[in-house]
């Protein structure tokens, strides 16, 4: 059964629709672990998981319009984000603002939901809500795995464009400020950015689970470094780990949805980082003990 098994899997790139899967997935894992990291680094998580809601709100609204639910995807879910940063103290939205957000883009869904299972597209297109909501990244055509996997490549050049800043901001906003950096742009703009990625993430896990892509290998890599350079490469290779290894189990067992397999395999990462010791911290603390008077930027 194991040598069956390890031929399948080896087989598995033999299907187109595995190698856009992982042409697409792989592309949004390493965007969701770096923006990922800041999110968690930020803070911010309650945001990604209110952005990940409207992403289902405006994916609806397009499809209950008869445009393409991409097009709303990204219309919802970076307009809403630069609505948080500018709502919120230098770009950062808090509690409140994100909660009333919350409320009424819920209470937007629900209307965009009703008006699209009314309407004549969605007996032709009756999985679509479902795809939203749970990902259909085995679904993927060749022409949307590419433009996917491009526009996570372009964004997350722009995210590692801006990582010193962030991470400066991140730690110590104060100092930040001081010292020139500017805040309250930059967290307009990270906001901008964490719509976008929710966006993108959609369409490999859905809007429901997208949250376990973002933050559970970035909870894991901020538990096993506190060198945040270090945190961001962590959560990325994490990231993509679990993307790879949730695609491989799906195609292994047909049964299991990727989206399932990928978010368990992260959130199992980050189960693991509470009973396995911490090798990334330890070489790190060793590296500044041998160099006294160096201090890592910690928070």
């Amino acid at each position: 059964m194991a040598s069956s098994l390890d031929g399948s899997l080896l087989g598995m790139l033999d299907h187109p629709f595995m190698e856009r899967a992982f042409l697409a997935g792989i592309a949004v894992a390493l965007l969701c672990g770096v923006v990922g990291y800041l999110v968690v680094l930020r803070a911010q998580v309650f945001a990604a998981d209110a952005l990940s809601h409207v992403a289902f709100t405006g994916a609806l609204g397009a499809l209950a319009v008869g445009l393409d639910p991409r097009i709303g995807l990204f219309v919802a879910t970076v307009g809403i984000g630069l609505l948080l940063a500018v709502l919120g103290p230098r770009g950062r939205a808090d509690d409140v603002v994100i909660g009333t957000v919350f409320a009424w883009i819920l209470g937007l869904g629900v209307l965009a939901l009703s008006v699209y299972t009314a309407s004549a597209a969605a007996a032709s297109n009756g999985g679509a809500g479902v795809s939203i909501l749970f990902g259909s990244i085995f679904g993927l055509g060749e022409g949307a795995a590419r433009l996917t996997a491009a526009v996570a490549v372009v964004l997350l050049i722009i995210v590692l464009a801006l990582v010193r800043p962030l991470i400066f901001a991140s730690i110590d906003e104060a100092v930040a400020a001081a010292r020139g950096v500017p805040v309250t742009a930059l967290g307009v703009v990270f906001m901008a950015l964490l719509g976008a990625t929710a966006a993108e993430a959609t369409q490999a896990v859905g809007a429901l689970l997208l949250l376990g892509l973002l933050a559970a290998p970035a909870g894991a890599a901020l538990r096993w470094t506190k060198d945040p350079f270090a945190g961001v490469a962590l959560s990325a290779a994490l990231a993509v780990g679990s993307m790879v290894v949730g695609l491989a189990a799906s195609y292994a067992a047909p049964s299991l949805p990727p989206s399932f397999t990928i978010t368990v395999t992260a959130s199992g990462i980050y189960a693991l980082s509470f009973v396995l010791p911490r090798p990334v911290r330890r070489r790190v603390r060793r590296r500044r003990e041998r160099r006294p008077g160096i201090q890592a930027a910690t928070p």
